[in-house]
C-alpha cells in the first residue's frame, strides 16, 4: 500500500495532479483547495484504494482531511468521488462544524449529494467524529474540547469560541470558555 509520497508536481488536470516521484508519475486524485496549495517538494498523505477497474491514489497535504475523506468513504453509499467532493467544498473543520449541528442543508450543496444521503452522512457520523483529528487544532485547545465535553456540554455550543480564541493555555480557554457560554 502506498501511504505516502514525496516529490514534485509533473502537471495539474482538473481533480488530481500528475506527480514525479523520482522519475515515476503517479496521478493522484485530490481535493481542489489541495491543489491550488500544493508545491514542488511536497509530502502527500495517500489513500490507496484498488477496484476491479483499477487502482486510485487520493492524496492530501495535512492528516486532517485525510482523516476525513477516509471517514467518509466508510460510510455505506459514499464513495471516493463523493468524499472528494466533500473535500472540495469544506475543510475538515467546517465539515465537522455542519456535522455537529446537523446542518445538512449545507452538505446538499455539495454535487452528488441530495437531501437524503446528506441527513444520512450525518447520522452515521454521529460519534465517529472524533475519528477526525480534531482537524489540526493545536493540543491545548483539543485538550480544552475534552474537558468541556466532559463536563456535559456539546461541542456546537462551544467549538467556535474555542477555534477563535487566542488564548494559548488550556485553563485559559476553559475558564474563558465557561464564561462565554453563561
Amino acid at each position: 500500500m502506498i501511504a505516502g509520497l514525496i516529490g514534485n508536481v509533473f502537471s495539474k488536470n482538473g481533480n488530481s495532479v500528475l506527480f514525479n516521484v523520482n522519475g515515476v508519475v503517479y496521478e493522484v486524485f485530490m481535493s481542489l483547495n489541495s491543489i491550488s496549495n500544493i508545491k514542488d517538494n511536497e509530502m502527500l498523505l495517500t489513500t490507496q484504494i484498488t477496484r476491479e477497474d483499477g487502482v486510485f491514489l487520493y492524496g492530501f497535504l495535512d492528516k486532517s482531511e485525510k482523516d476525513l475523506f477516509d471517514t467518509l468513504i466508510k460510510i455505506n453509499g459514499i464513495g471516493p468521488k463523493v468524499a472528494m467532493a466533500i473535500c472540495s467544498s469544506f475543510n475538515p473543520s467546517e465539515f465537522i462544524n455542519i456535522a455537529y449541528n446537523n446542518d445538512f442543508m449545507s452538505l446538499k450543496k455539495v454535487p452528488g449529494i441530495g437531501e437524503k444521503m446528506a441527513k444520512r452522512i450525518i447520522v452515521e457520523l454521529s460519534g465517529k467524529l472524533d475519528l477526525i483529528d480534531s482537524y489540526s487544532l493545536p493540543q491545548y485547545k483539543s485538550q480544552a474540547i475534552e474537558a468541556l465535553e466532559s463536563l456535559g456540554f456539546k461541542r456546537s455550543e462551544f467549538i467556535k469560541i474555542i477555534e477563535d480564541s487566542n488564548l494559548s493555555n488550556t485553563q485559559d480557554i476553559i475558564k474563558d470558555t465557561l464564561k462565554r457560554l453563561k
